[in-house]
């Protein structure tokens, strides 16, 4: 299965975005706090600086998040996986298919939709631990795995 070195590619090549796009906005962030100076109007001045520092207490919690999506990236094998399916499994079903490592989104590769999913998702959890010839229900559907890789 050659696209699975792709598809962890594109997982990475997601993090990788995040990370970018969150040490981005705590840079201006900072740079916003030591650029501003005490002005006349007090409480708008603190109000600003009240709100420059939720917004860098969320950014922290999406970079931990991002640093989490990251370990999991890293961790995953490609090769010599058990026939179950976990963390690094390709799996071909009727309805889709589908990469676990990270959600993140859809690809699409020579002519075929993949869907990047996590274990914890709630199809990553219908799919946990189930091997190629299986069926399961998923939202009231029917779903047969066809290849497991």
């Amino acid at each position: 299965m050659h696209q699975k070195p792709l598809l962890l590619a594109h997982c990475q090549q997601y993090v990788n975005q995040r990370l970018a796009t969150i040490t981005n906005a705590q840079a201006g962030i900072r740079q916003a706090l030591d650029e501003e100076t005490k002005s006349t109007a007090g409480d708008k001045h603190e109000t600003g600086r009240a709100m420059m520092q939720l917004e860098q207490e969320k950014l922290a919690l999406q970079l931990a998040e991002v640093t989490q999506l990251q370990q999991v990236v890293d961790r995953v094998q490609l090769e010599d996986l058990p026939p179950s399916i976990g963390e690094g499994s390709l799996v071909l079903t009727g309805q889709g298919n589908y990469f676990i490592a990270i959600s993140a989104g859809k690809l699409e590769l020579d002519g075929k939709v993949y869907y990047l999913i996590s274990l914890a998702s709630p199809i990553g959890a219908a799919l946990a631990n189930r091997k190629a010839g299986e069926t399961f229900v998923f939202r009231e559907q029917s779903i047969r795995i066809l290849e497991v890789g």
